[in-house]
């Protein structure tokens, strides 16, 4: 059975490279390697989501569960007065995100270890972004999903991806009864982005 990219600590061989994508018209560069979630480079969905997100130019950004930090490094990128915290369980992940958060030349972005939002506590978000690892099964995207309201501020928004396929009809139904608004800002390729805001 191959290795989760969930996992606290990857034991498989180091595969490192470096991939290169074109996002919201910059060119941006990411080291990867074996053990993170889609090594090969940005996958549909989080291109997708990158391309849908709406960040305002001062916000303070999650990006939950970040991987090797395509969409934080985005967000970082979209507010330059703001600031940007990349979280991962997966230790090999943070490790590529603090480099690639230096390969992008960006200094209002910091990459962190912990689960969930363990190593955010006591902080509010402008916004919440997650490709969220549908893997870990149905009750870890929910979770990430109703946790994610506590750590916004009013009027923040908590932005998402999923597969059609792989339950975003019915995860748009779940969030529905968390927010007060869902909206679905993208869709294709067998995705759909949902930005669910916080109100009260």
């Amino acid at each position: 059975m191959a290795e989760q990219y969930f996992a606290r600590h990857p034991r498989g061989a180091h595969e490192i490279r470096e991939v290169a994508a074109t996002i919201r018209g910059r060119l941006f560069h990411f080291l990867t390697d074996s053990g993170v979630f889609a090594k090969r480079g940005p996958d549909a969905g989080t291109l997708l989501l990158a391309e849908a997100l709406q960040i305002p130019p001062s916000a303070l950004t999650l990006d939950l569960g970040c991987g090797y930090g395509v969409l934080g490094i985005v967000a970082a990128a979209l507010a330059p007065q703001g600031r940007a915290i990349l979280t991962d369980v997966n230790q090999r992940a943070v490790a590529l995100a603090r480099k690639n958060i230096e390969l992008n030349d960006l200094l209002n972005a910091e990459a962190r270890a912990g689960e969930f939002f363990g190593p955010v506590e006591g902080l509010l978000f402008d916004a919440i972004v997650t490709n969220p690892p549908v893997r870990a099964g149905k009750a870890v995207v929910e979770q990430m999903a109703r946790e994610a309201k506590a750590h916004l501020v009013h009027g923040g928004t908590y932005w998402t991806v999923l597969r059609t396929k792989q339950g975003a009809p019915s995860h748009r139904r779940f969030l529905e009864t968390l927010y007060d608004e869902v909206r679905e800002p993208a869709k294709g390729g067998g995705y759909r982005v949902f930005a669910t805001t916080r109100r009260l």
